[in-house]
């Protein structure tokens, strides 16, 4: 299992992409609905950042 605070922020991005998506789909505006699909885009690379500093966290738990 990772740092809690890595998986914290993990699920914390997850939601926000999904809020983001939300937000984009519900957008009159083309301009507010591509700001909002930016965003959600940046929660889902920030999000696969985390899942590789999990997984290097726990190569290093197994190496100790």
């Amino acid at each position: 299992m990772g740092d809690p605070e890595t998986e914290e922020l993990r699920v914390a991005q997850v939601e926000r992409a999904r809020r983001e998506h939300d937000r984009a789909r519900d957008a009159d505006d083309p301009a507010e609905e591509r700001q909002h699909v930016r965003r959600a885009d940046k929660a889902a690379y920030l999000k696969a950042k985390l899942d590789e500093r999990a997984e290097a966290e726990e190569r290093v738990q197994q190496g100790s």
